[in-house]
């Protein structure tokens, strides 16, 4: 987090919001998801979430402060009821959590109102694997934000980030190790509150919020179209694309050793689209690992990172009760292999097209989803590995040798012979694989 010199004061707190949105758009990748702080953060959250082509809604945490100075925060309490403590303050005040139990029990109950003011009948928003954004209108003394932050990590969010216009320098030190990523556009050193950076900072009414949630209620579409997403594979983060047809039959994770921007690649997804299936393409390479070459690309390390792909599919709103196979090209294809092998209840069949399957030899014989191997020509070495392989594996498998495939896209239309075995294999399995 490194906030950079901008023109002070913002106009009003929807003007602070889409100045956030560019610093925070690299963040909210994987079906994002922006949660703002009433009252003040709805606003700056709205204007977010809308330039940012992000879900959007509110998330509950009340400040408790300092019986008889409730302007002094020792606290803060969460939608989840969970109570967060100011321990260094309270010892500062030599104030026990104890004294405290009043005020605690007055926020909760405000909680409960706001709750049902804002949100009525209306579930909470699902924050496990996404990308979770949390916004106010600025940040004094870090408690609040705090406790919102652990709140949402609780959830099993992709990522959590913290969105602010304006916050004290102490405050982002204190929040520095709370999110992945922390943007914020100013921390001037004579912070003194965030209203003084604020043109207009009038205060908002339970009506206010009401309205804007209202006004802004965004949520992308669900079905059809393509959207960005973020992966977390060990300790690295995946990119991807997924598509997701309106009338679905199943979903396929791709992962091609040339990365999911290949034509090639993407041509083949989208006659998997048009039959029915969504489609993951997935980068099993950061930009920094295809760049400097410095990544371990065994068959393994990739296989771990294809599995991550398929249970972040798994657990997609979208396509948790599909049947999943994977597609692998080149140097991916022994990875498909080692992914069935480790994934046997959720991978229904397996198209392994060129490469090296062999590279798999270990999980071969734990591979029981069917399996069919494309080879790229009539190379002998080649056909001898893939029946080598073949022969160890467990499941039913088939081979074909799809001819001219290394001239995909130029004059031959070779690719739709790879498109079309693959579709063709999926059809013929997927109905029948594990759910």
């Amino acid at each position: 987090m490194n906030p950079v010199p901008v023109s002070l004061p913002f106009a009003d707190r929807s003007e602070a919001g889409r100045r956030l949105a560019e610093r925070v758009r690299p963040f909210a990748v994987n079906d994002p998801l922006v949660l703002a702080l009433p009252r003040g953060g709805v606003p700056v959250g709205a204007e977010l979430a809308l330039r940012l082509d992000a879900d959007f809604d509110v998330l509950m945490v009340r400040k408790i402060g300092l019986p008889g100075h409730p302007e002094l925060g020792v606290g803060a309490v969460a939608e989840d009821g969970h109570v967060l403590y100011d321990d260094l303050a309270l010892a500062r005040l030599h104030v026990p959590r104890q004294a405290l139990s009043d005020t605690v029990a007055a926020e909760r109950d405000e909680l409960d109102r706001r709750r049902r003011v804002y949100r009525g009948e209306r579930p909470p928003p699902r924050i496990a694997g996404r990308d979770c954004v949390v916004v106010d209108d600025g940040v004094a003394t870090g408690g609040t934000a705090r406790a919102a932050l652990r709140m949402v990590r609780q959830a099993g969010p992709a990522r959590v980030v913290l969105a602010v216009p304006v916050a004290s320098p102490e405050a982002v030190a204190l929040l520095r190790e709370e999110a992945d990523a922390l943007v914020v556009l100013s921390a001037p050193d004579n912070f003194r509150a965030v209203g003084e950076w604020y043109r207009d900072f009038g205060q908002l009414s339970d009506d206010h919020v009401t309205a804007i949630l209202a006004e802004n209620a965004h949520t992308r579409p669900r079905s059809g179209g393509t959207r960005g997403v973020r992966v977390r594979a060990g300790r690295v983060h995946l990119d991807g694309d997924l598509t997701v047809p309106d009338a679905l039959r199943g979903a396929v994770v791709m992962a091609a050793g040339e990365g999911r921007a290949d034509e090639r690649w993407r041509s083949v997804a989208s006659v998997l689209q048009r039959a029915g299936y969504a489609t993951l393409l997935v980068d099993l390479l950061t930009e920094e690992e295809r760049s400097s070459g410095s990544s371990d690309t065994g068959a393994d390390a990739l296989g771990a990172r294809l599995g991550a792909a398929l249970t972040w599919l798994r657990g997609a709103e979208e396509t948790a009760d599909e049947p999943l196979g994977v597609l692998a090209s080149g140097e991916a294809a022994a990875s498909a292999l080692v992914t069935a092998a480790r994934h046997p209840r959720d991978v229904a069949a397996v198209v392994a097209h060129g490469g090296r399957i062999d590279m798999a030899e270990e999980s071969l014989p734990d591979v029981r989803a069917p399996v069919l191997v494309l080879l790229e020509g009539e190379d002998s070495f080649l056909r001898e590995l893939g029946e080598w392989a073949r022969a160890r594996m467990g499941g039913p498998t088939d081979l074909r040798v799809v001819s001219g495939a290394e001239r995909l896209l130029q004059d031959s239309h070779e690719w739709r012979r790879v498109a079309a075995e693959a579709l063709d294999w999926f059809d013929r399995h997927l109905d029948a694989g594990p759910r």
